[in-house]
């Protein structure tokens, strides 16, 4: 009979998944969703000549 070391790797956690609540995952989203918000205002204002709430008409 051997004496064989099990090797497990530890459980790494889907940094992906969509998680509510205060967590690593809602951060990760909530920087992604700000970033493609960012590049949308900037991309409005670059083709129309016009700040974001004037597009809107807000001002």
């Amino acid at each position: 009979m051997t004496n064989a070391t099990k090797v497990t790797t530890p459980v790494m956690e889907d940094r992906n998944a969509w998680r509510w609540g205060f967590t690593p995952q809602a951060e990760i989203w909530n920087g992604r969703l700000a970033m493609i918000g960012f590049l949308a205002a900037a991309l409005i204002e670059l083709f129309t000549g016009q700040g974001f709430l004037h597009f809107w008409g807000i001002l």
